[in-house]
């Protein structure tokens, strides 16, 4: 345990070390992301990075960070909050802790299913950007944007199309109540996993289920001890860039309106670029493995799973308090108004 301790300590360390080396030039931005080279967020840090780069004639130039390389998940949003890099991803599922409200991006049936749609909320909300902005700002982080990385899919070892066939199955979540009772009241038995177990649970049969977006679900190899994918429509996997918020409030006015049109400009790029790799990491996954079924529930299928899960929206805004409750109201207008 001590030697875990030191060793998060010393990159916590080199991170801050790297925020002194850089903080002499206000064009040296630091991009930290929660994934590996190649996954989705990755493909937006490094767009970012071309963009922001090309737009400004090198004079700003960003070195972007994949996992573990300055820490996990909750150590890249310390050091943003804290001023050591400019820029990182930090997923609800996580985030939770730290930004409890943003949480409400985990329901599901929230987000409009066209890509059109889903763009002009997740780029552009006022429930987002207004209201749930600030409380990013109260833990001294600035919303930068909300962008996709693909329908959230559900490997078992069994075909599910009901909540009933859901009922003898150990779905492995991440640890956070709200997914917890997601699928509690979708009728299987949630299980909290720590994630590098997953792939020997499943081996394993300790769990049945996991649920992750495809091209996640083929990096980790899941599709190799598992024999259906389904496709149930509920939860688009979406994640967060937040600004350290000092670092935003010194930027010019013309960096401010730059950065704001980068941020729309890789709204499309990502929902076209996770859409493809996706796509790409299916079929790789029944080439890998021939035996793998893969269900799409129907719209009336969907409607069942619907239905079950109604209560979880009242759940979340008992559970966190606070402005959830007038978020998620918003947040359903805004989706309803991007639909038509």
């Amino acid at each position: 345990m001590a030697f875990t301790v030191n060793i998060k300590q010393l990159t916590l360390g080199a991170a801050l070390a790297l925020a002194a080396m850089g903080s002499a030039s206000a064009a040296e931005w630091k991009f930290a992301v929660e994934e590996s080279p190649g996954d989705v967020q990755t493909l937006y840090a490094e767009e970012f990075k071309r963009i922001i780069e090309k737009r400004t004639g090198g004079k700003t130039t960003v070195t972007v960070y994949t996992y573990g390389q300055l820490g996990n998940e909750n150590d890249l949003t310390e050091l943003t909050a804290g001023g050591a890099i400019q820029f990182s991803n930090a997923s609800p599922g996580h985030l939770g802790t730290f930004v409890p409200e943003v949480q409400v991006l985990s329901l599901p049936f929230l987000l409009p299913e066209s890509d059109a749609a889903k763009a002009k909320v997740l780029s552009s909300s006022p429930a987002l950007y207004d209201s749930l902005a600030k409380d990013f700002a109260s833990k001294g982080l600035k919303l930068f944007t909300v962008y996709p990385e693909g329908e959230m899919v559900w490997t078992t070892k069994k075909a599910v199309r009901k909540p009933e066939d859901l009922g003898d199955v150990k779905f492995r979540v991440m640890t956070s109540p709200i997914l917890i009772e997601q699928f509690k009241l979708y009728g299987a038995n949630p299980v909290a996993l720590p994630w590098g177990e997953v792939y020997s649970g499943l081996q394993m049969n300790v769990i049945q289920a996991q649920v992750n977006p495809p091209f996640f679900i083929e990096s980790a190899k899941f599709h190799e001890v598992t024999t259906h994918l389904i496709y149930p429509g509920d939860v688009e996997y979406t994640t967060t860039v937040v600004a350290n918020a000092d670092f935003w409030n010194g930027l010019s006015d013309q960096d401010k309106t730059m950065l704001k049109e980068v941020r729309d400009e890789l709204q499309t790029f990502i929902i076209a670029k996770q859409k493809e790799k996706n796509a790409a990491a299916l079929e790789k996954m029944k080439k890998d493995n021939p035996k793998l079924e893969v269900i799409k529930l129907t719209d009336a299928e969907r409607e069942v799973f619907r239905k079950r899960v109604e209560p979880l929206n009242a759940k979340l805004v008992e559970m966190v308090g606070g402005r959830s409750g007038k978020i998620l109201e918003q947040l359903k207008a805004d989706a309803a108004a991007a639909a038509k």
